[in-house]
C-alpha cells in the first residue's frame, strides 16, 4: 500500500471506496469481516471507515438517543454494541457506533454504512494491521502504518485540536 499524507486529504471530505480487508471485533466476537468499505477523507484526519450493514453483525446494535451534526454529512445517529442484551451478564459499550440515515447529497453513498470508533472495541484490522485509534475522544479516525502525520486530536499538535 502506497503510503498517504494526510495533510493532502482534500477540505470538504472526499468518499473513497475501498477494497482493503476490515476486520472489526467485539467482544470476543467479529462484528465486521469485509473488503467492503467506503473511506471518509480529511485533511489531518486518518480515514473513518463506513462498513457496509450487510457484513455487519446487527444483532450487537441497540440504537439510542441522540444524534450530532456534521456540515458535509448530515445527521448521525447512534448506536451501543451490546452483548446478552437484558442478560446479568451484559455487556455495553455507549456510543461507539453511529450512520448517516439522511447524508446530504454529496455523501449519500454513506446511507446504510456504519462507522465506529476503534478505540472503543477489542480490535480494528486493515489487511491484518491493527489500526491505532485517532487521538482525542471525538474522532473515529483509523491509524494504519501508511498514514503519515500529523493527525487531529494529537495533543503533540495542538494547532490541529
Amino acid at each position: 500500500m502506497a503510503l498517504e499524507i494526510v495533510a493532502n486529504y482534500p477540505r470538504p471530505p472526499a468518499l473513497v471506496p475501498c477494497e482493503r480487508h476490515v476486520r472489526v471485533e467485539v467482544f470476543g466476537r467479529v462484528l465486521c469481516d469485509t473488503h467492503r468499505s467506503l473511506r471518509v477523507l480529511e485533511t489531518f484526519h486518518p480515514p473513518t471507515f463506513y462498513l457496509p450493514q450487510e457484513d455487519l453483525d446487527a444483532s450487537l446494535l441497540e440504537p439510542v438517543a441522540g444524534r450530532s451534526f456534521c456540515e458535509w454529512k448530515g445527521i448521525a445517529r447512534y448506536f451501543d454494541l451490546v452483548n446478552g442484551s437484558g442478560t446479568p451478564e451484559e455487556q455495553r459499550l455507549r456510543r461507539v457506533v453511529w450512520h448517516y440515515p439522511e447524508p446530504t447529497p454529496a455523501f449519500a453513498a454513506l446511507a446504510g454504512w456504519y462507522a465506529l470508533y476503534p478505540g472503543a472495541v477489542d480490535g480494528c484490522w486493515l489487511d491484518g494491521e491493527r489500526v491505532r485509534p485517532q487521538p482525542g475522544g471525538f474522532y473515529g479516525g483509523w491509524i494504519s502504518s501508511d498514514l503519515i502525520g500529523p493527525f487531529k486530536g494529537d495533543p503533540l499538535h495542538p494547532e490541529l485540536i
